[in-house]
């Protein structure tokens, strides 16, 4: 039996002001080729998961919060209990609208460390309206 702690994992800290956790997939010691799951932590007022694409399908799931979620040319406020799912390809970005952390678990199949990660943290993230689609009328800026 493997049992995955996340109060015991530190998990990755990301400039756009989030911290994750990898439950399956990633830097956790439990791997699937199916699936990638973990929770994410965004930073109050602005924290986020920029605006980026993957070639998997994706569902978030607001645990605890509420954020500005951005999908392709829709933009539309996600409370706690609330879930959105992403196809693949997609630009997505969600942000942290309030003054206490915003938690959501993330699931993506198929598993892979998907590319936002590495080029967040290369600082060679795509730029919205510049490398990537335009954000959503009204939406956050992209912090990354």
């Amino acid at each position: 039996m493997r049992i995955i702690d996340l109060g015991a994992t530190e998990g990755r800290r990301f400039p756009a002001g989030r911290r994750t956790k990898n439950v399956v997939g990633g830097q956790s010691p439990a791997q699937s080729a199916h699936f990638a799951l973990g929770v994410v932590t965004l930073d109050p007022d602005g924290g986020q998961v920029p605006w980026h694409n993957q070639e998997q399908e994706e569902v978030y799931l607001v645990v605890e919060g509420s954020g500005e979620m951005c999908l392709g040319h829709e933009r539309a406020v996600l409370g706690a209990g609330q879930a959105v799912t992403i196809p693949p390809g997609v630009f997505h970005q969600i942000t942290n609208l309030g003054q206490t952390p915003l938690t959501l678990v993330y699931c993506y199949g198929p598993a892979g460390e998907v590319a936002h990660w590495r080029q967040e943290l290369d600082g060679t993230l795509p730029c919205a309206g510049v490398d990537a689609p335009p954000l959503p009328e009204g939406a956050r800026p992209q912090r990354a």
